[in-house]
């Protein structure tokens, strides 16, 4: 499985595709799949994070409800959770050629 982190980060959530329809989801704490970033749960450290994603892979392999299954690194704000990197802030928005369309209208000021 792919981690899309730094080593080192702090904060790590746990992101797939639904296998349904194909969209961005997000592990929460109660092994659900949310297309909500502020539902994730969010590891702190190595070993947690590790472990999130093992529970997350389980949804993969043997359950078949996701695909590619893996960590990345995120931010805690006043204002919620925040992905880190620019290709998480496009797979939580979707595609950036129309942004009055889709998920950007709906997230409006979120990456701001």
């Amino acid at each position: 499985m792919a981690q899309h982190s730094r080593k080192g980060a702090q904060f790590q959530a746990v992101t797939a595709n639904r296998l349904l329809d194909g969209i961005v989801v997000y592990l929460t704490k109660n092994d659900d799949w949310s297309e909500s970033l502020q539902d994730a749960e969010v590891a702190e450290g190595k070993e947690a994070a590790d472990a999130l994603l093992a529970r997350g892979a389980l949804f993969f392999e043997p359950k078949n409800l996701v695909i590619d299954v893996y960590l990345f690194e995120v931010e805690q704000t006043d204002a919620g959770i925040r992905a880190s990197s620019v290709r998480e802030i496009i797979r939580q928005a979707g595609p950036t050629v129309r942004k009055d369309l889709g998920k950007q209208a709906e997230l409006d000021g979120v990456h701001a």
